[in-house]
């Protein structure tokens, strides 16, 4: 096995690396994982399930594939599943094909509560590895501690409102949506789409090679990106705004993009939102959507990204979010389509982690993850 501190700092990029090239086997990173999570999931209880047996017999069959000569873009690289999904989801089987390895299904929220931000286990919640008396967000809630928690550097999510994006920024790491239909949605209204949470970006680009293949290549013009705090409706904490502007300027100051006056008033998608969600959209909900889809035209005419928080405001505890609305930021681009992606940006006055969202160009998804590689470690430092 290898040493927990090496295994934790490991991207899912290097780990292939090495086990392609001969210097670890996948059995010995999996079963680091394996015992990193027998030893310290039991207090956060990111994992609901642990697939012990099937994960040593599959890390056995991606060192005998890798010994044959084989090159797998992910090999041995132990994932996290999201509860729900399973191994045999199309994100999970392309994932599977690239050489990972599941170790276990990801806590999610009951089906018997109104709000989704928070992950449900057997042996209670899930924690926030940050600070456990903060929810790790949700509806990836295990996923997100998982990865934040260093058991694994990849897991799987599912984002119909911001469930990949709201855990990843208040566990402080990398949270991607892909542009609504590159792959099957998960649900009959065409929302929610399959998701990664990372700690690396590159990591984020690999699940994307692998689940979506794509040669489109990134922009190379200097970045144009248009900042909201509120997106027009939402009412957004003037600390955590101030914090995820804060982290947009640091990329601006190192030339990485250009911050545009140009104003995004959209009006707030929740009506339509649920009424597409449920299977009843009617006229009104649908000239909302109308409106809100021509006016993101013609932002994206002007400017390459839109920059928001992720999140109005910071991680509430276990007993929930009251009246505020976590979504606030994120289900318009669920409606519209957009891919989007949260990168850490530093933490409040309070130290409460916040998430700089960005938003690209239906399509741009290699665009928008080539900048969160170029911009990670910027506007991650406070």
């Amino acid at each position: 096995m290898l040493e927990d501190h090496l295994y934790m700092s490991l991207s899912a990029v290097e780990i292939a690396d090495l086990v392609n090239h001969g210097k670890v086997t996948a059995r010995d990173v999996v079963d680091t994982a394996l015992e990193l999570t027998a030893r310290r999931d039991g207090a956060l209880r990111a994992f609901t399930t642990i697939w012990a047996d099937a994960a040593r017999a599959a890390a056995a069959e991606a060192d005998v594939a890798v010994a044959g000569g084989a090159r797998l873009p992910l090999a041995g690289v132990p994932i996290g599943v999201k509860a729900g999904e399973g191994p045999t989801s199309f994100q999970n089987q392309h994932l599977i094909g690239a050489g990972c390895v599941p170790i276990g299904a990801t806590s999610v929220p009951r089906a018997d509560t109104g709000w989704q931000t928070y992950g449900s286990t057997d042996r209670g919640p899930t924690l926030n590895p940050l600070d456990p008396a903060w929810s790790p967000g949700g509806s990836s809630a295990g996923s997100a501690a998982a990865v934040a928690a260093g058991l694994v550097p990849l897991a799987t999510g599912s984002d119909g409102a911001g469930s990949v994006r709201i855990p990843a920024a208040w566990c402080g790491i990398i949270g991607f949506k892909p542009t609504n239909g590159l792959l099957p949605a998960r649900d009959r209204a065409g929302l929610n789409t399959p998701g990664v949470l990372t700690r690396d970006p590159r990591d984020a680009a690999a699940y994307l090679h692998t689940v979506a293949p794509t040669t489109t290549p990134p922009s190379a013009t200097p970045l144009r990106v248009a900042w909201s705090p509120t997106l027009g409706y939402a009412a957004t904490d003037p600390d955590v705004a101030d914090t995820a502007r804060r982290a947009l300027h640091r990329a601006a100051h190192a030339g990485l993009c250009g911050v545009v006056d140009h104003p995004v008033a959209l009006n707030d998608p929740a009506p339509a939102w649920t009424a597409l969600r449920a299977g009843t959209p009617d006229p009104e909900a649908e000239a909302l959507t109308s409106a809100n889809n021509e006016h993101l035209r013609a932002v994206f005419d002007q400017v390459d990204f839109m920059a928001t928080p992720t999140t109005p405001h910071p991680p509430h505890g276990h007993d929930g979010p009251g009246t505020r609305m976590n979504v606030a930021l994120t289900w318009a681009f669920n409606l519209s389509g957009h891919p989007a992606l949260t990168l850490p940006a530093g933490t409040t006055h309070k130290g409460e982690p916040v998430g700089l969202q960005l938003i690209a160009r239906h399509d741009a998804d290699i665009t928008l993850l080539a900048a969160a590689e170029r911009w990670y470690r910027i506007v991650r430092s406070a």
